[in-house]
């Protein structure tokens, strides 16, 4: 597997039988048959505990949103690849333990990591388990199991059944025949707010998480994109860390990973990624299914699509209003119906009516203004990219047709021919 610089050096947790056992810097098991357990490429950096998370206009200096280091790395290609993410919704951030998988006290989580470690050779699946937030008499009680991109629920799991489980849906992958599986519909967010395990998720995790459900309920997505803290995924140098579990593109669903969320940016996945479908770039640390060099490779060709030259510029580009980026262009605001072709090429059609303007434009990740896509448009998908038209009009004089050239020349030859006939004729007589 590639290696990593983000990741440090592998800790030790004690199993139910109290013997040792080698793991990656995780909270997330990454259970690949052929490899140890592992998580996400990123740093363990334990800066001590933090319960609840810390609110402190300090502590988002030196560990929030404001620390210096916030958006100073790249992103793309920090996530370990895996083909299956299984949820266990289990108590709050408030009362997890730095390693709740291993917590003597947490006999479900404890047994239900043990059983897929003991497992995990024969699993067809590379599979991560994660703890998320469960509430009895809610949507996600406590023990009930979500698993992506499966997009199911099997209810109430108890530590009784743990075995039985693993055995018939992770390792057969059939049924579990005491539950029924429910099909989950709509988005699912996770937010990565392990207090205990770090401060810097501490710190953002809940305030994302706020910030989440604020706009949900503004904008009335309620039943249709779900958000929940949870445990350490890998990565808190990245913090805040999201993963969102959507239909996009052919309504295939994969889990994307972003890192360096802040509050502001929030809306912006929920209108681009949840919304259209489309990836937010500057923000993308990759996704399920690919490798690390896969992720590079998808977003370098992304990115070559939407005419960027690099991965670092997206980095480090803020979102920009509208009226920003029209401005800086010298697009006036009565013709924005220009789309952007590939490298420094434009192509431009007639002045849109101001209501065509907003449906077919938007503001994507990178602060360009795109063009509705047409059905001649793809898109790339977690299986790879191709082409797409820039324009949805071509202009006339990318309409123009060799048979017209050829028409034109024929034209103008038969006027010069009738010319010097005529000319000839007058010298004659």
């Amino acid at each position: 597997m590639a290696s990593n610089s983000s990741r440090d050096d592998p800790l030790s947790f004690i199993n139910p039988s109290s013997s040792p056992i080698l793991v990656s810097d995780n909270d997330g098991f990454l259970l690949d048959p052929n490899s140890q357990i592992g998580s996400a490429s990123g740093s363990f950096q334990n800066d001590g505990l933090l319960a609840g998370g810390d609110s402190g206009s300090n502590s988002d200096v030196e560990f929030g949103f404001l620390r210096p280091e916030f958006r100073q790395g790249p992103l793309v290609g920090t996530v370990q690849i895996y083909d299956r993410h299984v949820f266990l919704c289990y108590k709050n951030p408030q009362v997890w333990p730095a390693h709740v998988e291993a917590a003597e006290f947490d006999r479900l989580p404890r047994l239900l990591s043990a059983a897929l470690l003991a497992r995990k050779g024969e699993m067809k699946k590379t599979t991560r388990l994660t703890i998320c937030e469960g509430h009895d008499g809610t949507e996600t009680s406590n023990g009930d199991v979500l698993i992506f991109p499966d997009m199911i629920r099997y209810r109430r799991l108890t530590h009784f059944d743990v075995d039985t489980f693993v055995e018939e849906v992770l390792v057969k992958d059939t049924e579990w025949l005491p539950g029924t599986p429910e099909i989950l519909k709509g988005s699912y967010v996770f937010v990565c707010s392990h207090g205990s395990r770090d401060r810097k998720c501490g710190v953002c995790g809940p305030v994302l998480v706020t910030k989440f459900k604020e706009e949900i309920d503004a904008r009335g997505l309620q039943g249709q994109v779900s958000v929940s803290p949870c445990s350490h995924i890998g990565g808190h140098k990245y913090a805040g860390n999201v993963i969102i579990f959507s239909p996009i593109i052919d309504g295939e669903v994969a889990g994307h990973w972003y890192g360096y969320v802040s509050p502001d940016d929030v809306p912006i996945l929920l209108e681009q990624h949840v919304g259209k479908g489309e990836i937010v770039d500057r923000l993308w640390r990759g996704q399920m299914g690919l490798s690390e060099e896969a992720q590079k490779k998808t977003q370098e060709l992304r990115l070559q699509q939407n005419g960027e030259t690099g991965v670092e510029k997206t980095v480090k580009e803020s979102y920009q209003p509208v009226d920003k980026i029209v401005a800086e262009n010298g697009i006036q605001t009565d013709a924005v119906g220009c789309c952007h072709g590939s490298g420094n090429s434009y192509c431009c059609q007639n002045p849109l009516p101001e209501e065509k303007i907003e449906k077919n434009h938007i503001l994507n990740g990178e602060g360009k203004i795109t063009g509705k896509k047409s059905k001649d448009e793809s898109m790339i998908s977690s299986k790879g990219v191709t082409t797409r038209k820039s324009c949805t009009m071509p202009t006339w004089l990318e309409s123009w047709e060799r048979e017209d050239t050829y028409a034109a020349l024929a034209v103008v030859a038969a006027g010069m021919s009738v010319a010097i006939a005529y000319r000839c004729y007058m010298q004659l007589r």
